[in-house]
């Protein structure tokens, strides 16, 4: 019988363009259900994508806690989430919702 290797799936290999993010991030907003980690692990994700130190750089925040503050384990601040989500290049949005 031969064996089968699996990899580790990291979405932040598929995550390419500005719109892919971007779409990424609106589609974990609408699954996270009120669960402000998930989406710290999303944006997470596509820091990762873009490039840690980079979107770090563009923060203003270390390296070191944005890993921490995106990591999924905590919720970081709201302050954080909008100078990541700036640093991305992206922008936050609202609408109206009905039931």
């Amino acid at each position: 019988m031969t064996k089968t290797t699996t990899t580790r799936y990291d979405v932040a290999e598929h995550l390419r363009t500005q719109e892919e993010m971007a779409a990424y991030l609106e589609v974990c907003l609408e699954e996270a259900n009120g669960d402000a980690s998930f989406i710290a692990k999303a944006l997470g994700d596509i820091a990762r994508a873009k490039g840690m130190s980079q979107v770090a750089r563009d923060a203003g925040l270390s390296r070191e806690s944005l890993y921490k503050a995106l990591s999924g384990e905590r919720s970081p601040g709201f302050d954080t989430i909008l100078k990541v989500i700036g640093a991305l290049g992206l922008k936050l949005h609202a609408k109206a919702s009905y039931p």
